[in-house]
């Protein structure tokens, strides 16, 4: 993987090729096929490779040369030793303060017509959405990340697996009310920030664009084209960012606003990351807090950060800055507890992994049974990558974990809520929007750069990956053997 250069902080991120000045305010992205990454050498992205680039700007508040990373506030810094980011290179929404002299921008943005794209992964609003939800999950290439050569299966692959594991979603929807409440809460969620931009005086129409169910980021882009909007900003809402979440989301939108002539010209800047920003930070520290008190024993209390897992190759082979911006975000929200007086024990675990493959470890119901041997008695449970209640919040975490940590041997449960609507949580994203609006910019097709991947587009060789896919997925979908053998490694 290409490494970051002392000269120029030039990187290679997530499909997209980043350009950084010391200074760290700004970055220029191209659709590439690299990843930065551990290990310093050049790897191919699974999916949603562009032979187009395009070019955008996100935001950033990163300095890759200084030697620590400051929340906002003198006290609060990180030394780089401790760190040892490879997410460095990635962005959060921190620009810096919007300042008097940047009321120029911020009356002519009045004359505009300023959007904001939220993006989220969607969920099953009912059961009988659940299997095609299932099939939408796994044929995203950043989802199972298939060999060049083998990805005619991908859609073969997603059906099989979403029928597989269909039956024992839906036993889990069901236990939550019959299917997701990501979309009503994401919906509050754009009315609240709809709400705090027009108290700051930025007027914006906001949108929401789901990556694998209803409504579709396709759907939200066609929106955003009929109501004329003049400046975009993305928000993913997703803090940390992942390959499989944030970036499978935006290759999403480079690849559409690649194939629009419209879209190409419109200005855009996209928040890739803000799990290191002080208002969610804060906001993260007081759910804790507020949470803490209701144990007996408050110090006695183990906080227990579960995030959602990636496969281990996400990060060692493809440069997933995930697992280090998840450190970091535990480290920047520890510190502001211990800023409180609140010194209690704390550890990381992953949740959710599916299939036979490494995830990301250790792994949260291990934990949970270790701790319980070890003797802890009050355990609070904090999603740390969810910012709305959903399947993972409500039933595998209040439901599958709260069993297992009280058949542990743990007394005292208790669990954080996610963010939602918190109102300075919304208000903190507010200002994240208003401080990546003066670095949009147009997305603009530049000279075409033929890859290795342009066999991809290849007619005939399209004809051929299709007669064998459709023979493959006949034989896999009509397969007993074969159909119990998922189950057994994939429920």
């Amino acid at each position: 993987m290409e490494a970051a250069s002392p000269a120029t902080g030039r990187v290679k991120l997530s499909g997209l090729d980043s350009r950084t000045s010391r200074r760290g305010s700004t970055k220029s992205w191209h659709p590439t096929s690299a990843f930065i990454g551990k290990g310093r050498k050049s790897v191919s992205c699974s999916a949603g490779e562009l032979n187009k680039p395009l070019e955008l700007v996100a935001v950033s508040s990163r300095h890759p040369t200084d030697d620590s990373v400051n929340l906002g506030k003198p006290n609060v810094f990180v030394p780089l030793s401790k760190r040892k980011l490879v997410g460095q290179t990635f962005c959060s929404a921190r620009v810096g303060t919007f300042h008097e002299n940047s009321f120029g921008v911020a009356s002519h943005a009045a004359e505009e017509k300023t959007g904001v794209l939220l993006l989220n992964l969607g969920g099953p609003e009912t059961l009988h959405d659940v299997q095609p939800f299932l099939f939408n999950l796994f044929a995203d290439p950043d989802i199972i990340r298939l060999p060049r050569m083998f990805r005619f299966l991908q859609r073969p692959l997603a059906q099989l697996i979403s029928v597989a594991r269909a039956p024992k979603s839906k036993e889990g929807y069901a236990a939550i009310g019959g299917g997701s409440p990501l979309r009503k809460i994401t919906d509050e969620q754009a009315n609240a920030l709809r709400s705090a931009l027009e108290e700051k005086n930025f007027p914006v129409d906001v949108y929401i664009g789901m990556r694998y169910w209803h409504p579709f980021t396709e759907e939200a882009i066609q929106q955003i084209k009929k109501d004329g909007v003049t400046k975009l900003v993305v928000l993913p809402l997703y803090p940390q960012f992942s390959i499989s979440t944030s970036g499978s989301s935006i290759r999403l939108l480079q690849s559409i606003f690649r194939e629009d002539s419209h879209l190409a010209g419109l200005p855009v800047s996209i928040i890739e990351s803000w799990y290191e920003r002080e208002g969610y930070i804060k906001s993260m520290a007081n759910l804790i807090e507020q949470e803490l008190r209701t144990f007996s024993s408050p110090e006695e209390v183990m906080i227990f950060f579960s995030a959602h897992g990636v496969p281990v190759s996400y990060v060692e082979d493809a440069g997933d800055p995930y697992k280090d911006q998840m450190e970091e975000c535990i480290f920047f929200i520890m510190k502001e507890l211990k800023t409180r007086g609140i010194n209690n024990e704390h550890t990381l675990a992953y949740q959710s992994r599916v299939g036979p493959v490494q995830w990301l470890k250790p792994y949260t119901d291990e934990v949970i049974v270790e701790l319980g041997q070890k003797g802890v008695k009050s355990l609070l449970a904090v999603p740390v990558s969810f910012v709305s209640e959903h399947i993972e919040t409500l039933e595998e975490i209040d439901m599958e974990y709260k069993n297992l940590a009280l058949e542990s041997g743990i007394e005292n449960w208790g669990r954080v809520p996610a963010l939602g609507c918190t109102s300075s949580f919304i208000s903190d994203l507010a200002d994240a929007v208003i401080e990546a609006l003066p670095s949009a910019t147009a997305m603009t097709t530049a000279s075409r750069t033929i890859s290795s991947d342009e066999s991809d587009f290849d007619p005939v060789l399209k004809a051929f990956n299709l007669f064998f896919g459709s023979i493959m997925a006949f034989f896999l979908l009509m397969s007993p053997k074969l159909i119990s053998a998922f189950k057994n490694n994939l429920l």
